[in-house]
């Protein structure tokens, strides 16, 4: 029995038939492509910058503290504190915004109602904070 040589070249002639064709096809619709500038809608002018967020930390063991500004140290707080602190900034400034961030280990509902506590004082700018954005809570 005779062996077969096995064959050690590619047959290239089908890659360039499809190369042809796709060259052909970037030949005609390259001028049909629109050229010119492009309208960039603008934006208006910020009439008063954004305020920071108050952080609003919700420990292990259930308590709450804030912190004003991102230098200002924690001030933990009661509820009945907690409620005057967020009616005496809402009065500051309506459009203050607030962040929460809770320990990882309390369980959702506890984070939901301070959620709840805080949207029922008024405030509608509340956000939570996650583990990539804060000090790992």
């Amino acid at each position: 029995m005779r062996q077969r040589r096995l064959m050690n070249q590619i047959n290239v002639v089908p890659y360039i038939d499809v190369m042809l064709v796709l060259l052909v096809i970037f030949m005609v619709t390259a001028p049909m492509i629109q050229t010119g500038n492009i309208d960039v809608p603008t934006a208006g002018a910020v009439s008063t910058p954004p305020t920071e967020a108050v952080v609003i930390a919700v420990d292990a063991d259930r308590s709450l503290s804030v912190r004003a500004t991102a230098n200002a140290a924690e001030r933990k707080l009661t509820d009945l504190e907690f409620q005057r602190f967020l009616a005496e900034a809402l009065a500051a400034n309506p459009e203050q915004t607030f962040l929460i961030a809770a320990d990882k280990t309390l369980p959702y509902q506890t984070v939901i109602d301070v959620l709840e506590a805080v949207r029922r004082a008024g405030v509608s700018k509340v956000s939570l904070q996650t583990a990539a954005s804060g000090n790992g809570r």
